[in-house]
C-alpha cells in the first residue's frame, strides 16, 4: 500500500528555511523538529538562500522575522473575515 505523500505551502517552506538560517540550528535538527526529510529541508533552504541572495543583488530588502510573523497573521486572519464584512470597512 502506498503512502499520499504530502504537499507544502510556499510559506511553510519559507518559514521551515528561516528555522535553518536565522536561528543557526542544523537542518538535520530542524527537520527532525518539523517531522520532514533533511533532502527536502535542505533544498528549501538553499532555494530561501538563492532567493535572499538575489533580493539583496537587486536593492530589494527581504523580509526580516518580524515581518514573516506579521505577515503570516495578517494572512490566516484574512480569510476568517467574511468578505461581505471587508467590503463594508473599506468604504
Amino acid at each position: 500500500m502506498s503512502r499520499k505523500r504530502r504537499s507544502f505551502t510556499t510559506e511553510y517552506k519559507v518559514d521551515a528555511a528561516h528555522r535553518v538560517i536565522d536561528s543557526g540550528r542544523t537542518i538535520a535538527e530542524v527537520a527532525a523538529e518539523i517531522g520532514v526529510n533533511e533532502g527536502l529541508l535542505g533544498r528549501w533552504v538553499a532555494d530561501e538562500r538563492r532567493r535572499l541572495e538575489a533580493a539583496k543583488t537587486s536593492g530589494d530588502q527581504p523580509l526580516t522575522a518580524a515581518e514573516r510573523t506579521e505577515l503570516a497573521r495578517l494572512r490566516k486572519q484574512a480569510p476568517a473575515q467574511p468578505v461581505a464584512q471587508r467590503v463594508a470597512d473599506d468604504r
